[in-house]
């Protein structure tokens, strides 16, 4: 395990929430970080952007009220995710305000831009960069990330397709900073396997839609717990860059999951003031056959420390346990 920056070193489980297009809010980020994990949200869910400094002041207000209460036991620190892809006209205004209220960390996805880095730098902030192969990992470190995302095969949203194990193994031989691992983690037991890999933390998002706090319509958060693996398609038709999503909503839409064309990379849409694409069809990983039902992201959080103890308990008494 590499050695972290300290905003990183004391969190309760050893936990990134992914930021949830559309679905991460203030109220989500703020109850991840209560319960011990990093939360965190896309700037662009703040629509308009004017909006985006209202949140962050009401998730630095409450994480500072509740850490005055709790000096024994304090929130875990939160992120913003920037999209750094050109199409993305807000991306200075939203790290100008990331500035303004020292935003601990940045989450950058779909490019790795120097300035970006040296901005959140520039206030004492870290950045981690999603990435989804080892030549974009170089890249990354390369411009001056502070660490990485690697997103494997599995994961929601826009995913790639390597196995978890190649790019953990790949990345390890060169990098021995902060490395997070997204792919189909829902459970306790697959964060300990995601730090035996080699990986720090652990970066859930598809668990995460189907609790109280997210933004999202019961129906969605219904279909995540109904759902499992064999229902999620990965395709690039709705963004232009691939990724992984809800059947039930690709057909609800009039779409065949099973024949989709392939799209016109050019014509990327990764959200923007029109957001339809994600409205309507539905990101989601590979690991939501571990969701039983919709809950609170306390509770949530609880049931990962708790499968996550008791995982790291078998494993140092050399004793595994089987679920029927």
């Amino acid at each position: 395990m590499s050695e972290n920056p300290s905003i990183l070193q004391n969190l309760r489980l050893p936990v990134i929430g992914a930021p949830l297009f559309i679905i991460s809010n203030p109220k989500l980020v703020i109850e991840q970080c209560k319960a011990g994990i990093v939360g965190s949200m896309p700037a662009l869910n703040a629509r308009p952007g004017s909006l985006l400094d209202e949140w962050l002041a009401e998730i630095t207000e409450e994480l500072a009220a509740y850490n005055a209460k709790n000096p024994d036991r304090p929130a875990a620190p939160f992120a913003i995710n920037q999209i750094v892809h050109k199409s993305n006209k807000r991306l200075e205004h939203d790290m100008e305000l990331c500035e303004k209220y020292k935003v601990p960390i940045i989450i950058t996805s779909l490019g790795a831009r120097e300035k970006v880095y040296d901005h959140a730098h520039s206030y004492g902030g870290i950045v981690l960069h999603d990435i989804i192969n080892n030549t974009f990992a170089h890249k990354a470190i390369d411009k001056g990330a502070d660490g990485l995302i690697a997103v494997s095969a599995g994961a929601g949203g826009h995913a790639g397709v390597k196995s978890p194990f190649a790019l953990v193994q790949e990345i390890r031989q060169w990098f021995d900073g902060p490395l997070a691992l997204s792919g189909s983690i829902a459970t306790g037991n697959s964060v300990l396997a995601a730090q035996a890999m080699g990986a720090d933390y652990s970066y859930i998002g598809s668990p995460f839609i189907a609790t109280h706090e997210a933004r999202a319509s019961e129906e969605y958060k219904q279909a995540i717990v109904n759902s499992t693996s064999d229902d999620i398609v990965y395709s690039n038709l709705f963004t232009g860059v691939h990724g992984n999503y809800l059947k039930p909503s690709i057909q609800a839409a009039g779409l065949d999951p099973d024949n989709l064309p392939e799209s016109d990379p050019s014509k990327m849409n990764f959200g923007g003031e029109d957001a339809k694409p994600w409205k309507d069809i539905w990101g989601s990983g590979q690991g939501i056959g571990a969701v039983q039902d919709i809950t609170s992201t306390a509770d949530y959080v609880d049931k990962l420390y708790n499968e996550y103890s008791e995982a790291r308990n078998n494993l140092i008494s050399g004793s595994v346990v089987r679920k029927s």
